[in-house]
């Protein structure tokens, strides 16, 4: 029943997978907010840390192309564990974050107990809280939340 169940799901995610493209832009440098989607790999424990800023793809690769190149490279590392840095989405279409969902739940690896981790803050928002409930639905993601900035203590 499991598998028929995920089977429906990604052939849902698969018919809302964005198709828009830009071009790729040059490699920048930029020091403070970072602008674009990113991801690194530590080789010693393979893990994979991914930071999501943009879901629309304006001005840059699109989000589903730049997910796939991850999870690609993540597969020629052996990568075993993931972590999702969403805390700079504050808002997109949901739909973008299908390739990330897809890319999980099809890699046992990262669906297992400690093979995810999800960071979220206090800006994080409607695509991120989709993403978080569907995540907590088909994987088992340890959730790690920024605490929000202290204001004035009064």
């Amino acid at each position: 029943m499991r598998t028929i169940r995920l089977g429906l799901i990604l052939l849902t995610l698969n018919c809302a997978e964005p198709i828009a493209t830009s071009p790729r832009p040059a490699a920048t440098t930029t020091v403070g907010e970072q602008k674009n989607n990113s991801y690194s790999i530590n080789t010693a424990d393979r893990t994979v840390y991914v930071r999501l800023v943009q879901l629309h793809g304006e001005g840059g690769e699109p989000v589903h192309a730049f997910l796939r190149r991850m999870m690609g490279t993540a597969d020629s590392v052996d990568a075993q564990r993931l972590v999702v840095d969403l805390r700079s989405i504050a808002g997109s279409d949901a739909r973008l974050l299908v390739p990330l969902i897809r890319g999980i739940v099809t890699r046992d690896r990262f669906v297992r107990e400690g093979g995810l981790y999800v960071v979220v803050g206090p800006n994080s928002f409607s695509p991120t809280q989709n993403a978080a409930t569907l995540l907590r639905q088909y994987a088992h993601p340890i959730f790690v939340e920024q605490p929000p900035a202290a204001g004035p203590v009064t």
